[in-house]
C-alpha cells in the first residue's frame, strides 16, 4: 500500500487545505451546475419551453433515488474519514464495501418501484397538462440509469473521505462534459427530442462509474475491498444509515419541495409558471457551486481531525469554511440582483417567462450572503457522526421552514408569496444553526 496521503489532513495549514479540498470540489460542482445549466438550454432551445417543465417534474424522483447512493456515500465517508484519522483501516475497508452492497440493493429496489407506478408519479409531482407526456418519456430513461448514477454519487463522496478531491473533481466533470456532448449530437443533430436528452443524461453517468472503478483498481486509492467486505456488518451499517439519513432527509425534501412547488405554481399560473421554477431552480444549483465546494472541502477535514482529537484545528476548518462560503456568497448575490434579466434570457424566449422570472429570481437568492452558516453548520455535524443534530438542522431550511411557508403565504399574496418564502426560510435556518453551532464550539471544541 503506498504512504497514507490522508495524513495530510491532519497536518497540512488549515487555509491552504481547505482551498485545496474546496477548489477541485467547486470545480467538479461548477461543471455539474454548468452541465444541468447548459443541457436546461439546450432543452428551452430545442425542443421548448415545455420540455424544461417535463424535466422539472422528473427530477424530484430521480434526485430522490440517486440521493439513496448520495446519503450512502456521505453516511460512509464519514465513518472512513474518521477510521483513517485514527488509523482504523480495516474499518474503513469495511464501511467501503458495505456501502457498494446497500447501495445496488436500494437503487434497484427504487428503480422497479418508480417504473411499475409512473402513471401515478408524474401527476402527483406536478406532470399535468401538456407537460404529462414529454415527462413521462424523459422520466422512464433516465430511471434505468440511477442504479449507476447512484454508485457514481457514493464512490465519489468515498474519493473525497481519501482526502483525494483532484480525483473526485475528475469524476465529476466526466458526467458532465459527456451530457453535453451527447445533448448536442442527440438532440440538435439526431433530432431525439427528449428522448435524447434522457439518453445523454444516463450514457453520461455510465462514464462515469467506469472512471470511479478505474480509480478504485487503481494505486491512488487506499481502499482495496474483497470480496468479505461486502458481508453486512450491522454495527457499522447502524452508523452509516443514521449519518446518511441526514443527507437522504435532505434530499427527501428537496423531493417534497420540487412537488409542492410544481403543483402550487401550476395551480397560480399554469405551466409557465413551472417553467420560471425551472429555471431558477437551475440558476440555484449553478450559481451555488462554490458555496457548495466549500462544504465538501470541509467534511473531510473536520471529520478527520475530530477523529484524530486535533480540536483546535476543527475549529479553525469550522471558521475559516463560514468565511470561505460567506464571501463567495455574497459575490453571488450581487450578480443576480444585477443581471437577472440577461440570464433569463439565455434559456428562453417564451414572453411570459421573460417577464416573470427576473424578479423571482431576486426574492429567491435575497438572503443567499448568508446561506453559507447554514450549510457549514449543519456539515459540522455530519462530518463528527452526530446524526441527530445534523438531521435536524439540515431539516431546518427546507423542512421546517420552507415548506409550511409556501403553504400558508402564497394563500394571501399569490406568486409571490411563493417567492418570499424562500428568503425567509434562508434566514430563520440561518439564526437557528448560528446558535447551535455557537454553543458546540464554546462547550465542545
Amino acid at each position: 500500500m503506498k504512504v497514507n496521503r490522508s495524513e495530510a489532513l491532519g497536518t497540512e495549514p488549515i487555509s491552504k487545505l481547505l482551498i485545496k479540498q474546496a477548489l477541485p470540489a467547486s470545480i467538479g460542482i461548477l461543471v455539474m451546475s454548468l452541465n444541468i445549466l447548459v443541457d436546461t438550454i439546450f432543452v428551452g432551445n430545442w425542443i421548448g419551453s415545455i420540455a424544461i417543465a417535463a424535466i422539472n417534474v422528473v427530477l424530484p424522483v430521480s434526485f430522490f433515488i440517486a440521493a439513496l447512493g448520495m446519503a450512502i456515500g456521505i453516511g460512509g465517508a464519514s465513518i472512513i474519514s474518521r477510521a483513517l484519522g485514527a488509523n482504523d483501516s480495516g474499518k474503513a475497508l469495511k464501511t467501503f464495501g458495505n456501502q457498494i452492497t446497500i447501495t445496488l440493493v436500494l437503487t434497484i429496489s427504487m428503480v422497479v418501484l418508480g417504473l411499475a407506478f409512473i402513471n401515478e408519479l408524474i401527476p402527483a409531482f406536478g406532470g399535468k397538462g401538456a407537460i404529462f407526456e414529454p415527462a413521462k418519456v424523459y422520466y422512464r430513461i433516465v430511471l434505468y440509469g440511477v442504479p449507476v448514477l447512484a454508485l457514481s454519487m457514493m464512490g465519489n463522496n468515498v474519493i473525497r473521505a481519501e482526502g483525494k478531491p483532484k480525483f473526485a473533481m475528475i469524476a465529476m466533470i466526466i458526467p458532465s462534459v459527456g451530457n453535453l456532448i451527447l445533448d448536442y449530437l442527440l438532440i440538435n443533430i439526431l433530432d431525439m427530442g427528449m428522448e435524447g436528452a434522457a439518453w445523454a443524461t444516463t450514457v453520461s453517468y455510465i462514464c462515469c462509474f467506469f472512471y470511479i472503478i478505474w480509480y478504485f483498481k487503481s494505486n491512488n486509492s487506499e481502499l482495496k475491498i474483497d470480496i468479505s467486505h461486502l458481508g453486512i456488518d450491522w454495527p457499522i451499517l447502524k452508523e452509516m444509515s443514521a449519518l446518511g439519513f441526514v443527507t437522504l432527509a435532505r434530499q427527501a425534501v428537496v423531493s417534497v419541495t420540487y412537488l409542492l412547488m410544481n403543483n402550487i405554481l401550476f395551480d397560480l399560473g399554469g405551466e409557465s409558471s413551472v417553467t420560471v421554477y425551472g429555471i431558477i431552480g437551475r440558476m440555484l444549483m449553478f450559481a451555488l457551486f462554490p458555496v457548495l465546494g466549500v462544504t465538501q472541502g470541509f467534511l473531510p477535514i473536520a471529520g478527520y481531525n475530530f477523529g484524530a482529537g486535533n480540536y483546535s484545528r476543527v475549529r479553525e476548518s469550522i471558521k475559516l469554511a463560514i468565511l470561505y462560503a460567506c464571501g463567495v456568497a455574497l459575490l453571488i448575490f450581487t450578480v443576480i440582483m444585477i443581471f437577472p434579466e440577461a440570464i433569463v434570457s439565455v434559456f428562453t424566449q417564451d414572453e411570459l417567462v421573460l417577464k416573470d422570472t427576473p424578479n423571482a429570481m431576486r426574492w429567491v437568492f435575497a438572503a443567499v450572503p448568508i446561506i453559507g452558516i447554514q450549510l457549514i453548520g449543519s456539515a459540522y455535524y455530519q462530518a463528527i457522526g452526530k446524526a441527530t443534530p445534523a438531521f435536524l438542522l439540515t431539516l431546518t431550511r427546507q423542512g421546517f421552514f420552507f415548506i409550511p411557508l409556501v403553504l400558508i403565504i402564497p394563500s394571501y399574496l399569490g406568486e409571490i408569496g411563493v417567492w418570499l418564502s424562500f428568503p425567509i426560510a434562508d434566514v430563520l435556518s440561518t439564526l437557528v444553526t448560528a446558535f447551535f453551532l455557537w454553543r458546540e464550539t464554546r462547550t465542545k471544541l
